[in-house]
């Protein structure tokens, strides 16, 4: 897989998952035009955020892995969101790349104004974050561990660490992994998004 140089990519294991998001309540409206309370679960569930952009190559790479864990895991309560980092992405261009790259009909959203980036701290696309029904974090980190580093992969995945998680939560055990490191592609914040300022 090639990664032009134009691209900020990197590897950032994060800081520890906070115990609480920090504003559950947070409303913003899909590509469809619908208001959605993404960080907001209902008991017995759990929802998984993917955090994407158009081209980073790899959260390409796993478009229909994605589509695979939110299918796989819909009849255990799970519900998933796309979320589109770059402010600049017109709901239009959403819809065009999702069908693109084979993503289901789970919600997709543009966080034009990185309100859900800021209150689950994802930093590299594509980051999975996996919100329980208490408002907290359970998961945030990569998929799987097909990406060694940048420009570097494995014959064989070997550590399938967000459906872990996931048979984890839905098993209501705690994540033995609840951090793991990102390959991918840096999330530019708004001020460098919009050089003039928004």
């Amino acid at each position: 897989m090639k990664f032009p140089a134009a691209f900020a990519i990197g590897t950032i294991l994060l800081a520890a998952a906070p115990a609480t998001i920090r504003q559950p309540s947070i409303a913003i409206r899909d590509i469809d035009g619908v208001k959605r309370e993404p960080l907001r679960v209902a008991p017995g569930h759990a929802e998984a955020l993917f955090f994407v952009t158009e081209d980073c190559p790899v959260s390409n790479y796993y478009s229909r892995e994605i589509r695979r864990i939110c299918e796989d895991y819909a009849h255990r309560g799970l519900g998933c969101s796309l979320v589109y980092v770059d402010p600049a992405t017109t709901d239009e261009k959403a819809r065009k790349h999702a069908a693109e790259y084979g993503h289901g009909a789970y919600a997709k959203m543009v966080d034009r104004e990185h309100v859900l980036i800021d209150a689950t701290q994802a930093a590299i696309t594509p980051t999975a974050v996996v919100i329980r029904s208490d408002e907290t974090i359970a998961y945030r980190g990569r998929i799987d561990n097909f990406f060694a580093a940048i420009g570097k992969s494995r014959r064989v995945v070997t550590e399938h660490d967000l459906r872990d998680a996931l048979d984890a939560v839905f098993a209501g055990k705690p994540v033995a992994k609840p951090e793991t490191p990102v390959v991918g592609c840096y999330i530019d914040d708004l001020t460098h998004a919009h050089p003039t300022g928004r």
